[in-house]
């Protein structure tokens, strides 16, 4: 077993159980999962966990996706932030990108193109 201490902490915000259930049994062999349900949460557990990565859901009850990344990038400017999203259209992508997320993926999710952003941004 290992020591989830020492794994890399990724604070995954997602309103949907079955959608974060599908991200922790891809995660949780390499991680450390923190599951915010909403905006505000991601905002409380990144300020007090400080974790190497946060996806990043959309459409969220009481502070969205946009609205928490506001937030996050008054800390930190350069953690990687994923955006996960069912609106995966190249107007909502340019919309994702423009608005300071650093990448996205689309629901529903591509678990290895997901394992390999989050691969690519920790080694940079």
């Amino acid at each position: 077993m290992h020591n989830s201490k020492n794994k890399p902490i990724i604070v995954i915000a997602e309103d949907n159980r079955d959608n974060y259930l599908l991200l922790e049994y891809v995660l949780k062999a390499d991680f450390q999962l923190l599951h915010a349900y909403n905006g505000r949460e991601a905002i409380t557990l990144f300020k007090l966990y400080n974790p190497v990565i946060l996806l990043m859901d959309i459409r969220m009850p009481e502070v969205n996706g946009y609205e928490a990344l506001s937030e996050i990038r008054k800390i930190s400017s350069n953690v990687p932030v994923i955006a996960v999203t069912a609106y995966a259209y190249s107007q909502d992508v340019k919309n994702i990108l423009s608005y300071g997320f650093t990448d996205y993926i689309a629901k529903p999710i591509n678990v290895q193109m997901l394992k390999e952003k989050i691969n690519n941004l920790l080694l940079k």
